[in-house]
């Protein structure tokens, strides 16, 4: 699963991963944030109904366009096993596919000693920005635009931490991923093009065990 993540560079650091008009864009006023959770604003990149790219903000728990109030159960993941099929997000899965870029993302183990959970961030190497596979949808009725990030099953390094990670995709399909006129079973095949098996991670403090926590969590010794 994916329920904190973080963007703690600065905008212009994405500018070789999406074709905006960054003319406009490199102005966007984006303050870094190390402990993003569900229901918060995050930004997110998707089609225009010109087929350009552009960036937006939405709410981190997906609404579905049908929704007469707001959804109650988790939203804010999307399994890669359902998000096709599942009623809540089959219809943006279809042609209302995004980007949600990012720095890292936290997951947690059970420390045995103690019986607390251990925090641990996961990035990639050198701290390279990426993008997350997402799904948005706007809700008119109740005046929202929201996303939710797609999971898969962990593979390598990730089944160390946890059974599930989140699709990391490769920049080669960004184009393709975010157009509306691919097809649902091509876009499936996209998620399989990703940079999961490139995560390194490290243990963090456990402030960040809190979504209240807005600072930069230290790092501590690694117990793995």
């Amino acid at each position: 699963m994916c329920g904190r993540f973080t963007f703690e560079h600065e905008w212009p650091a994405f500018i070789d991963l999406y074709d905006l008009p960054w003319d406009v864009e490199r102005g966007r006023n984006t303050a870094s944030r190390f402990n993003i959770a569900p229901t918060q604003t995050v930004l997110m990149v998707h089609d225009d109904p010109d087929g350009k790219q552009m960036a937006e903000e939405a709410r981190w728990w997906l609404v579905p366009f049908w929704a007469k109030e707001m959804p109650k159960a988790a939203m804010f993941n999307a399994r890669i096993e359902t998000v096709d099929t599942a009623p809540a997000f089959r219809e943006a899965f279809k042609n209302k596919r995004c980007l949600i870029p990012a720095s890292a993302f936290y997951e947690w183990t059970l420390n045995e000693s103690d019986g607390k959970k251990d925090p641990w961030h996961i990035h990639l190497p050198g701290d390279a920005p990426f993008s997350f596979a997402g799904i948005w949808a706007h809700n008119s009725a109740l005046g929202v635009t929201s996303c939710s990030i797609i999971t898969a099953p962990a593979g390598t390094p990730m089944s160390q931490l946890h059974n599930r990670q989140p699709v990391i995709l490769d920049p080669d399909v960004y184009r393709e991923w975010l157009d509306p006129a691919t097809p649902g079973t091509k876009a499936k095949e996209l998620l399989k093009v990703n940079l999961d098996a490139r995560l390194e991670f490290h243990r963090v403090s456990r402030d960040v065990n809190s979504s209240r926590f807005e600072g930069k969590p230290a790092p501590e010794v690694n117990s793995l």
